[in-house]
């Protein structure tokens, strides 16, 4: 075939990719509209009112689960099957972010987590899987530009050398994180389909695609166990807002619309947080003992039977000895319910024995007005009051804080009497628990108070991301909400800069009741370039992290570290020059040192956003170093790397997590010198 030939077919081929991604839009359009008619119409074809509601909520989330946004490729790569595959044998399957089908019913468009589409991301030269061609397609905002394809049945494979592949993971950012379907890789792959069942840790260096990683799961999971999902509930746990709202957008690009996110605060926001405790009294509140210590204050108000109650019913008086009730109370706390059911159960006893004991009287049984007349009885009451009082999480906490026996008693061989100490005199209680300015650390003794006297709610997944800054009662407060689920845990050892950050996956897993967890590292990068980790992994010895050193595939990027007189002027000029390149821009700085910069940057005409405001025009942001967790920027400016590291005990580690930031170039400014790991 002539060269002139070649070309010919390959133009022929593209327009065909191009009729069929016209013709796959356009079926997709159909569904939604669809979907549209039966949400329009679905109250008069429903039988009833609550049929109506629940169709009208079904429809409602199939209509945003078909939404199709024009400059994302519906499809990004192709399957073609050999004569190996007795199954799909001549055939040829797109790959895309989800189904579509024509109408009568055919595939135009696999979903990335069905079981034929796993070949896409798994299929090698060594291990073909039936795929006799794998064609990745090249888009540009939405056309469809280019190809490439591999002959897998020839031993043909690009791997990592695909120009496709590396454009795509190369590509420029600016706003929320975007889904990487089209990139994920066979180690990433098998995570992101493990079973439900399975719990897993991902110890993932920077650029690893970790936290893609748990998102992605939680997309094939909801897939694959919809329904079940549906009713348990997938959560993502993210460090800050800042995090979340990067995140934001990733599960609904995958036409997944239900997914619950939150940062730890929120998910044990039961008092309002007015107040910041001194960090030594937050590190002790956080501290795993206090979990025995609150355990112990909630066991100690259950008290023992001293009297018989005697209670009347207006023809017959009703006696229960005390032995009866001392086995009553002691029953019910072995069988270590939360405090408020063993208060339930005490009363469901003590009005049953009653029961029995007019039934054998009267040769009948009591009407339930009855039973609920002796349950409010003065005499049950008070026996109820006595040996397992109301509590609620608030005031357990107010009345430990705020009573030294208490605390002592509660606290006795867990805290020395400086600790106890500690704790009272740095936590400023109000005279009721409503009137008391809590703080976070407070809240998280809250949580954990309510997980002793009532059981929250579940989720049957939980993602947590950057989980090497949960405390040990952090964890506590996310193993309660996924005591019968899985968790996908997510993080670095290594970016570990609150004051209990964890040094080992396996004790925040014991903490997180997944004890048996599969811990898999990810050390080889697709997103920070070669020079950058290699800058970052300097200061990996100083620490103190048995993980290992990050490596990158991306062999582009560039790194400037440069010693300047005038730090304001200096980044103003670098920004300037960084906009002329595509992406976006962040300037990472000392905490103090953003609103300085913020305002010389805009004084030289340069528009700024925020760390949470990913929707927006502006495409330079200037974060806090402490905000910056889990964020990436096609070019970063970092400013002074020397006050990052001494604005906090774990600067280091600070610094660590903000000079991996990049994904294209890095600029260091300083004018004082490098941190030694650094010189």
């Amino acid at each position: 075939m002539t060269l002139h030939a070649q070309e010919q077919t390959l133009d022929d081929e593209l327009t065909a990719e191009r009729t069929h991604l016209d013709t796959s839009r356009a079926a997709l359009r159909r569904m939604r509209e669809r979907a549209e008619a039966l949400f329009a119409t679905g109250d008069k074809v429903a039988g009833d009112a609550y049929t109506a509601e629940q169709l009208g909520r079904h429809m409602a989330r199939r209509v945003a689960e078909l939404a199709d946004d024009p400059t994302t490729p519906l499809f990004f790569g192709r399957l073609d099957f050999g004569a190996a595959d007795p199954d799909h044998a001549g055939r040829d399957y797109h790959v895309g972010r989800r189904h579509v089908t024509d109408e009568a019913g055919e595939p135009l468009v696999l979903d990335w987590r069905a079981p034929i589409s796993r070949s896409f991301y798994r299929a090698s030269a060594r291990d073909p899987q039936g795929v006799a061609v794998r064609r990745r397609f090249g888009f540009s905002t939405g056309a469809l530009t280019s190809f490439e394809d591999e002959h897998l049945d020839r031993g043909e494979e690009l791997g990592t050398a695909s120009r496709i592949l590396t454009a795509e993971i190369e590509r420029p950012r600016v706003g929320p994180m975007r889904d990487i379907v089209a990139t994920i890789q066979p180690e990433q792959d098998e995570l992101v389909r493990a079973d439900l069942a399975d719990s897993i840790c991902v110890q993932g260096a920077p650029g690893t695609g970790k936290t893609a990683v748990g998102l992605h799961r939680a997309a094939y999971l909801l897939y694959l166990h919809r329904e079940r999902l549906r009713r348990s509930g997938v959560l993502i746990v993210g460090p800050n807002r800042a995090f979340l709202s990067y995140i934001a957008a990733v599960l609904p690009a995958l036409g997944e619309v239900e997914v619950a996110q939150a940062t730890v605060e929120d998910l044990i926001a039961r008092v309002p947080v007015r107040a910041v405790d001194d960090p030594a009294v937050a590190t002790l509140k956080h501290d795993i003992r206090m979990a025995e210590v609150l355990r112990r204050a909630v066991d100690r108000h259950i008290g023992a039977p001293t009297e018989p109650i005697m209670v009347s019913d207006g023809s017959f008086r009703w006696r229960i000895g005390v032995d009866p009730l001392h086995r009553m109370v002691e029953e019910t706390r072995r069988e270590g319910l939360p405090y408020a059911t063993g208060r339930e159960r005490v009363l469901a006893r003590v009005v049953g024995l009653l029961q029995r004991q007019s039934e054998a009287r009267r040769a009948e049984s009591p009407s339930d007005a009855w039973l609920r007349r002796m349950g409010r009885a003065k005499p049950v009451s008070a026996f109820l009051d006595a040996v397992w009082p109301a509590l609620s999480p608030e005031g357990l906490v107010h009345s430990l804080l705020g009573d030294p026996e208490a605390l002592a008693a509660a606290a006795d061989g867990l805290l020395n009497a400086d600790e106890q100490a500690l704790l009272r005199a740095g936590t400023k209680l109000g005279r009721t628990p409503k009137a008391t300015r809590w703080t976070t650390a407070d809240a998280v003794l809250i949580d954990e108070a309510a997980g002793l006297i009532e059981r929250p709610a579940g989720f049957g997944h939980v993602v947590v991301d950057e989980a090497q800054d949960l405390s040990p009662m952090q964890c506590r407060a996310i193993a309660r909400r996924s005591e019968h689920g899985s968790i996908t845990l997510l993080g670095d050892l290594a970016q570990g800069t609150a004051p209990w950050a964890a040094t080992d996956w396996r004790v925040s897993l014991a903490h997180l009741g997944k004890p048996d967890a599969l811990v898999v590292p990810l050390s080889i990068g697709f997103r920070v370039p070669a020079a950058v980790v290699a800058f970052a992994n300097r200061l990996l010895p100083a620490l103190a992290v048995d993980v290992p050193a990050a490596e990158s595939l991306r062999r582009d990027g560039a790194l400037d570290v440069r010693t300047v007189d005038d730090l304001v002027a200096a980044t103003v000029a670098e920004v300037r020059a960084a906009l002329g390149h595509d992406g976006s821009v962040g300037v990472i700085a000392a905490d103090d040192a953003v609103d300085r910069l913020r305002a010389a940057l805009a004084a030289d005409g340069v528009q700024t956003a925020t760390a949470d405001e990913v929707e927006t025009a502006a495409r330079v942001t200037v974060v806090p170093a402490t905000l910056v967790k889990g964020l990436e920027y096609d070019h970063v400016v970092v400013v002074e790397p020397a006050a990052i590291v001494a604005a906090e005990p774990r600067g280091l580690h600070r610094l660590y997590v903000v000079l991996t930031r990049a994904v294209s170039r890095l600029s260091v400014l300083h004018t004082e010198p490098l941190p030694q790991p650094l010189g």
